[in-house]
C-alpha cells in the first residue's frame, strides 16, 4: 500500500525551481531512502511532507502531495496535526534544555495529554523503541544534553514517536555520529518500520543499502531513477544514477 503519493511536485523559492516535476509513491512500513549529490533537492523534498517550508515567505508549491489520499496542503489540514502524522528527525540531534522525560513527554503535553500516568508509560515505551530505556530508565530527570550525541539523536527518535505518526522523516540522522553509534541507529531503522513509514535523506550510500528497501535518486531537483534498492544500486537503468553510485560525481 502507498502512504504518501506524490504527483508533478514542483517547489520554488522566490524565482529559484528547486523541485521539478517529482511523481512518486512511498510504500508503507518500508523504509525509502533519498540520495543524490548535495543541494539537488533531497531534503527540500523531505521537509515538503510535513510542510516544514510553511515559515518561509518565499516558499511556493505545485502538484499534489496526498497523505493517505488527503492532499496535505488543503486549507482544511491542521498543520500541528499533520506534524503529529509526518514526525521528523534531523540531521543534527536537537534534545531540548529539559530533562529526558520531558524531552519524550513535550509531544504528549502540547497536544493537550495530561493523563500523568499515560505520558508516564508512553515516555518509558519510547525511551523501549529507541532501544535507549536502559541506558537512561535510572536519570530520567538529569538533563537531556547531559546524553552523547548518538543517545540524543534516539531520545529525538523517542520524542518524535512517543505521539504516535504514521511516518518519520529522517534527515541524515547520522551524519554528526561515529560509526558505532551509527550502527545502533540503522538497527533501530529496521525495528521501526515494522510500526512506521520511513524516509530517510542519507549522503552515504552504503547505509542505503542496508537500511532502505526502496532508494529514489535526486538530481538536479529532479528524480531521475526510483527502485527497489538492490536493483537500483546492482542495475540502474539512467546512466546519471549508475555515475552517482559508482563515484563518477557527487
Amino acid at each position: 500500500m502507498d502512504r504518501i503519493e506524490v504527483e508533478n511536485l514542483n517547489v520554488y523559492f522566490g524565482e529559484t525551481h528547486i523541485l521539478k516535476n517529482i511523481t512518486t509513491k512511498i510504500k508503507d512500513y518500508e523504509v525509502t531512502a533519498l540520495i543524490g549529490p548535495s543541494g539537488c533537492g533531497k531534503s527540500t523534498f523531505l521537509r515538503s511532507l510535513n510542510r516544514m517550508h510553511d515559515t518561509s515567505p518565499t516558499f511556493r508549491k505545485e502538484g499534489k502531495i496526498l497523505l493517505d489520499g488527503e492532499e496535505i496542503y488543503s486549507p482544511k489540514i491542521d498543520v500541528v496535526n499533520l506534524r503529529k502524522k509526518v514526525g521528523m528527525v534531523f540531521q543534527k540531534a536537537n534534545p531540548f534544555p529539559k530533562s529526558i522525560f520531558e524531552n519524550v513527554a513535550y509531544g504528549l503535553r502540547i497536544h493537550g495529554i495530561g493523563d500523568e500516568d499515560y505520558i508516564t508509560q508512553t515516555v518509558e515505551d519510547s525511551l523501549k523503541s529507541a532501544a535507549l530505556w536502559d541506558q537512561v530508565e535510572d536519570k530520567l530527570n538529569k538533563s537531556a544534553l547531559s546524553l552523547s550525541g548518538g543517545q540524543q539523536q534516539r531520545l529525538c527518535i523517542a520524542r518524535t514517536i512517543a505521539v504516535k505518526p504514521e511516518v518519520i522523516l529522517m534527515d541524515e540522522p547520522c551524519s554528526a555520529l561515529d560509526p558505532i553509534a551509527t550502527t545502533k541507529i540503522e538497527e533501530l531503522i529496521h525495528k521501526l518500520k515494522k510500526n512506521y513509514t520511513i524516509i530517510i535523506v542519507t549522503h552515504n550510500m552504503q547505509q542505503a543499502t542496508r537500511v532502505s528497501k526502496y532508494t529514489s535518486f535526486f538530481f538536479s531537483g529532479e528524480i531521475i531513477e526510483s527502485d527497489l534498492t538492490e536493483k537500483l544500486f546492482i542495475s540502474p537503468e539512467n546512466k546519471k544514477t549508475e555515475d552517482y553510485i559508482t563515484g563518477r560525481f557527487g
